[in-house]
């Protein structure tokens, strides 16, 4: 495993380099979603949970979706036009993404220069005024406002694949 070519400061020097507004907080890690919802309360913005997922002919996803969504793997797979998902490891994901479990990102995609990973992105979060997630990191959060996300999106050249997970049947 080669070290990502992006950390938490090279991701947010990035971000200054290329006059990207964001702001980021430091905090204790946090590995689940339940387990930062009081910390994230102080946080605006929606907050997310990220999936890291392997179809069953090799194509990896990357989900990221608020946190208060229920993802169901079948459903999405459908939705995605993928196979079957199931979580992809953490070495693949650490190759691809530069992040270690707890710490899955949208921002990983930052690290993707293969551009190996699909990124599918929960519609809440497309229109959500601001977006919050991990720098590549579990111990901070980094809130980036809606045009501040799309100009992250633009200058990695990635557009996501945006699925409703709410109004899936």
């Amino acid at each position: 495993m080669n070290d990502p070519a992006f950390d938490r400061h090279r991701l947010l020097a990035w971000f200054a380099e290329k006059g990207v507004d964001y702001r980021t907080h430091d905090h204790p890690a946090v590995f689940r979603v339940e387990e930062g919802l009081e910390l994230k309360a102080a946080l605006p913005g929606a907050h997310t949970k990220n999936l890291f997922l392997k179809d069953h002919r090799g194509r990896l996803w990357l989900i990221s979706a608020r946190q208060d969504t229920v993802i169901d793997l079948k459903r999405a797979a459908a939705a995605m036009g993928s196979g079957r998902l199931s979580f992809g490891n953490e070495t693949l994901m650490f190759d691809t993404l530069g992040v270690r479990p707890g710490s899955v990102t949208a921002l990983g995609l930052i690290n993707d220069a293969e551009r190996r990973v699909t990124f599918v992105l929960d519609r809440r979060l497309w229109e959500a005024e601001v977006v919050n997630f991990h720098p590549l990191i579990n111990t901070a959060t980094t809130a980036l406002d809606q045009a501040g996300f799309r100009r992250v999106l633009a200058l990695l050249e990635r557009e996501p694949l945006v699925v409703d997970f709410a109004a899936l049947p």
